[in-house]
């Protein structure tokens, strides 16, 4: 295991409901321009929304990684997401090959090959979620089709070790496709409600429009209709000024996080609160411009690229692609590096394991990382209590 440098300019915000950004950083120059009808969404006025409840999660405290990472399964190919099942079962998503497989006793066991996936670039099969209740009966999938980009599910029965799907029915269509920035994550919240990134399509004025669904975190109930409390009436939509997050998780008191890839300067963290909206392509990482909310941490994208995000106790778990290592983030902006140094290579994914554990799924099979004996792998990592 190894523990490198810690990090960076951090940016706090006084409140969570609090939409001015904090100064003192230099504001990169925006790259895009935005069109009249796209920048009148930044002025939109939100409905007010209540904030989610939290799910009753224990106090574990600042965490951090111990010893090395334990593979569970290696040889995957192009994976892209982790799901824990209520039952403890782990499926994956197979980006190219639109496969699912569950985790069984170390190996791979095809459960269903998703219809209609059509994967070019970085879309294809990408996140996976399922309630974390017991009573969800149903897995979730994002994908890029021919036309789109859509989430669906699937009925999902069996036990573990022997899970199966039916057939997938659509849940939330029309989101943008290109063959970069498709977004992709989705994640139940605490209040019941599924939660989706969308990326903007590699066209950055879709994400300061409300008459896009690029570039935004979306929210939707578990059948995809539009919850009567959402920011903007009638709209998916819960945050926009997003460039490609694909990391959502949310801590024990509700506070919602997301990781965000940059253009070429800055990768962020941001705390996500209902109808705010974070900038892209008018400003990438902080900017101080009260019309946008800053992000809690920046990087620079050589050291960053984040994907997926999980967070236990206090202490937000951040995969990085292009920095080929996981980060730690404290609410408090503090960010540390684990098993830099080629150790994994890029990693794509993590989510809590059971107890104090995360699983690590790795992404060097994608056609942008050096391939390894065995990759792609996925681990589990133990944590122990910061300091």
């Amino acid at each position: 295991m190894m523990r490198m440098r810690t990090v960076i300019g951090a940016c706090v915000a006084a409140s969570a409901l609090l939409l001015t950004g904090c100064s003192g950083a230099p504001a990169p120059s925006p790259s895009t321009s935005v069109s009249p009808a796209a920048s009148s969404a930044a002025s939109a006025t939100p409905t007010p929304t209540p904030t989610p409840t939290a799910s009753p999660v224990e106090d574990l405290g600042p965490l951090v990684p111990s010893g090395d990472p334990v593979p569970i399964t290696s040889n995957l190919p192009a994976p892209w997401s982790i799901a824990r099942l209520a039952d403890g079962s782990l499926l994956v998503s197979e980006r190219d090959t639109g496969v699912i497989v569950e985790i069984v006793g170390g190996a791979a066991v095809p459960v269903t090959t998703v219809p209609g996936v059509a994967a070019a670039g970085e879309g294809g099969l990408l996140g996976l979620a399922a309630p974390e209740d017991a009573s969800g009966s149903y897995l979730y999938a994002y994908f890029t089709s021919d036309t789109d980009n859509r989430v669906v599910r699937m009925p999902l029965a069996g036990s573990a070790g022997a899970h199966t799907l039916g057939a997938p029915s659509d849940v939330l269509t029309g989101l943008p496709k290109a063959s970069n920035h498709n977004g992709g994550r989705i994640a139940f919240g605490p209040d019941g409600m599924l939660y989706v990134t969308a990326g903007d399509a590699s066209n950055g004025s879709n994400a300061q429009t409300l008459d896009s669904l690029g570039g935004k975190i979306l929210r939707v109930t578990p059948t995809g209709a539009v919850p009567a409390d959402n920011p903007f009436p009638g709209s998916p939509v819960w945050t926009l000024g997003h460039r490609n997050p694909q990391g959502i998780a949310w801590a024990a008191d509700g506070t919602m996080w997301a990781a965000e890839f940059g253009q070429d300067t800055w990768d962020e963290i941001n705390r996500i609160t209902p109808g705010s909206n974070y900038g892209w392509p008018v400003v990438e990482g902080l900017a101080g411009d009260p019309a946008f909310v800053d992000p809690i941490v920046q990087w620079p994208t050589d050291d960053a690229s984040p994907s997926g995000i999980a967070v236990v106790g206090d202490t937000i778990f951040m995969a990085a692609l292009g920095g080929e290592r996981l980060w730690t983030i404290g609410f408090d902006g503090t960010a540390a590096e684990w098993y830099g140094g080629g150790q994994l290579g890029r990693v794509r994914d993590v989510v809590r394991g059971p107890g104090s554990t995360v699983y690590l799924l790795t992404n060097n099979t994608d056609g942008r990382g050096s391939p390894r004996p065995g990759d792609d792998v996925l681990y589990q990592v133990n944590l122990v209590p910061a300091g």
